[in-house]
Formats: structure tokens, sequence, C-alpha cells
């Protein structure tokens, strides 16, 4: 029997990201920052080199920049050798936007050369925006064992969620036998986590069937079920998709509860430390004979001299005298100033609040963004890469500011519950 150590990985990591809004303004989605000192693309990557894999392409679209430069050589993961290695399989397109990648499916398809180029006896597919550990060596061997075409990983949810993921039915034997995608009315508990093992030449030969079924959700899967074998990966531990706001911050705040089951130091996970933030680099966190904190994570480079209460602190950050800090993730390099406030607040890299000013601001949590209402409306602020709050500034509740606006170009009134303020001040 071949080695499982041979499956050959496909990561997708091209999707937009759109709901995490200003987040991925300049960068991929799978590129973002989590948990102070990892990008999301971290889980999945460290679980294949866990799991013994050797050989990974990563697919890329948008705004692919900062990931590759976070991915380099591989050699973090220890993918580099002979028969190891991460490749960059960067977006192929033509002269119009329409050539960009249409799904899942059309992703892969498009790069069916690499497939061909490393033979393997199957194909594992992966998200590279999850937060989760798995074993996909005792995948493989799962799928090996029911003789499978197909095999998907596969939770159960609340049915209340259901409508996000692909849904499946399954049998006494674990195979699907009924398949819907995003669901509006729930049949079932059970969702598709987005993680595929494929046979390889099936895989070649249902992409090869028709080209226009470009997703795996809506018509691989679906055709599959219906005349091949096709079986769920039961999976019962931590894993989450932080592709909105919401969930991004609640999965930060897992961090935080021991009780979670997010362990990142005992699922061994792995990041670019040179590429990231040049953890070396940093001296020790910092604090001043009046910090105060609580049920919190400082990063190395730290300096703090006021509160920080349930939050999350990449290296460099600094809260002053007075400052407050609370429920909130700050990405590398912010600086609080004095009496200044971050309350329920994500910030991007090296954004400046200054002495006295107010990100998260009243009680208005009722009022979603005007311009995303969709991904703002639990009360949650969003400021981008190298914003500088000006001083005494108050900024509402599902707020965001747009990166590289400065201090001059926010209104002298503030911003209200709601506000999406550009780099140009326009206000909407």
């Amino acid at each position: 029997m071949n080695s499982t150590k041979n499956t050959l990985v496909l990561l997708l990591a091209g999707g937009v990201g759109s709901r995490l809004n200003i987040l991925v303004q300049h960068r991929a989605k799978p590129a973002v920052p989590f948990g102070g000192l990892y990008r999301i693309i971290d889980f999945s990557l460290s679980n294949v080199t866990n799991s013994r894999l050797q050989k990974v392409g990563v697919l890329t679209q948008y705004k692919p920049l900062s990931l590759m430069n976070h991915l380099g050589s591989g050699e973090a993961w220890d993918l580099t050798g002979r028969t190891r290695g991460v490749k960059i399989l960067p977006p192929r397109t033509g002269a119009r936007d329409s050539d960009w990648y249409k799904g899942t499916a059309d992703a892969v398809r498009r790069n069916i050369d690499f497939i061909e180029a490393n033979p393997s006896k199957e194909v594992l597919i992966l998200s590279g925006d999850h937060i989760y550990h798995m074993d996909f060596e005792v995948m493989v061997e799962y799928h090996r064992a029911k003789k499978a075409d197909l095999t998907v990983a596969m939770m159960v949810v609340p049915k209340s969620q259901i409508h996000h993921y692909g849904a499946g039915t399954i049998d006494e034997k674990n195979r699907i036998i009924d398949w819907e995608e995003k669901p509006k009315v729930a049949r079932t508990n059970l969702a598709s986590m987005g993680i595929y093992v494929f046979d390889r030449d099936y895989l070649l030969k249902s992409l090869s069937r028709n080209k226009e079924e470009v997703d795996f959700g809506m018509h691989l899967l679906p055709w599959a079920i219906e005349n091949d074998n096709v079986f769920a990966y039961p999976f019962y531990g931590y894993w989450r998709d932080v592709g909105t706001i919401q969930a991004y911050w609640q999965a930060n705040m897992d961090l935080l509860n021991p009780d979670s089951g997010l362990l990142p130091e005992q699922w061994r996970i792995i990041t670019n430390v040179e590429s990231s933030h040049r953890i070396y680099d940093w001296p020790p966190a910092r604090y001043g004979y009046k910090a105060e904190l609580h049920k919190s994570m400082i990063s190395a480079g730290c300096k703090i001299e006021g509160t920080v209460v349930n939050s999350i602190l990449a290296p460099g950050v600094v809260v002053e005298k007075g400052a407050q800090v609370r429920d909130s993730i700050l990405f590398e390099g912010c600086r609080v100033e004095q009496e200044a406030v971050v309350d329920l607040s994500i910030l991007d890299k090296h954004v400046e609040v200054s002495a006295r000013a107010m990100v998260g601001h009243g009680d208005g949590h009722k009022v979603a963004s005007r311009s995303a209402p969709n991904h703002l409306f639990t009360g949650i602020n969003v400021i981008g890469k190298r914003v500088t709050v000006p001083e005494g500034m108050h900024i509402g509740r599902n707020c965001s500011v747009h990166g590289y606006t400065a201090g001059d170009n926010f209104p002298g009134n503030g911003l209200s519950d709601g506000a999406t303020l550009e780099p140009d001040g326009t206000v909407s």
C-alpha cells in the first residue's frame, strides 16, 4: 500500500474573504494575523506537516503578496527538500475579471498540471481560512478503508448555522446519501468542513466531466453522491470558520478560555516568525508598576502601563498610562496613548489611538454598519492598517476606518454608530 505521506495536498487560499471587512483590504484572508503570533493559514499548514504529508500546492489569487511572503520557501514548516515542498500556484487569469477562479472546483481544474506533475494515490483539498487541529493521515486511512471515491470531513453544528455550510445526510455506514449546499431550511445538522480526500484518478475524471461544474459543494459533490462512493469522515474537535468578523473575534477570544478546546501550542501550530513578526527581534514584554492585566495574551515587545482586560496584543503594542484596552484584538505595533480607550475593537497593524480618544464608545450595539450591515452588527469596530485616531476622537459601535486614514481626515464630531470612514475623509 502507498504511504499516506505521499498524498498530494492542495490548499485553497485565493478567496476574497470580504466579510472580514477592513482586515482583508490589503491581504488575502488566510494571511490575516490571528492570536497575536500566527496567521490564519498557519493552522491548515501546520496540520499538513504534523500529519507527515510532504507536498503542498497553495492556490492563491486575491492580493497574494503578504501570503506569499509569509509562506516563503516552506522552511518554517519543514516543507523543503528533495521530496518535500510548498509550491505557490499563482492566479491564472486572462484579460477580464471573469477569467478569475469561479469556484473551488474551477480553481483546482486550472491547476491540473500540478496534480499531473505530482503523482499520488489521493489528493487532499483544504481551505486556508479555518482554525482547527486534525490528523490528515488518519482521514486518508479512513478514506482507504471505506474504499471511497471521495471523503468529506463533517461535523455537527447547530441547525441555526447550517445555512452557512454544505449539509449532508448519512446512513449507518457514514455513506453520504443526500446533500444540500447552504440550505435555507435545515434538514440535518451535519456540516461540511471544506476538507476533501479524493482518489486522484477520480478527481481528474470529475474535473474533466463538465467544465461548467465550478464548485465542489454546489456541483461535484451532489453528482458524486448520486453516482459513486462518497463518505463522511466524522470530526469532533475544535473547528471554526473565521470568515466573518464575529467568528474571527470569537476564535481569538477562545484563546483566552482554557475550556474552549483551542490549544495552538499543544497542537504544535507553526508560524514563520521571520516573515510575520520577527519575534526573535523583540525584547520581553515590559509592565509599568501601575499596569493592570486580566485574562489577556501579551506578546513580546509590548509595553503596558495602563489596563488590558480580555484582550490579545501582538508584538510591539504599547498601552500608555491611564489607557484601557478591553475585549479587543490589537495587531503588531499598535499604540494606545494616555487616557485613551479601546473597547470591543480590532486594530490592524500600527494603528495609533491618540490621547483621550475612544474607539468603541457608547452602547449603540443595535445600529449596524450602514455600508456593510452584514459585516458589522454586534458592536465590534474594525480600524485599518496605519490609521491615526486623533486626540479626543470618539468612535461609536459597528464602525470601520479604512487603512492609511490620517488623523486630520476624521470628522470633528467623531464617528457615530455604524459609520465607515474613507481615507479621504468621506463618511458613509
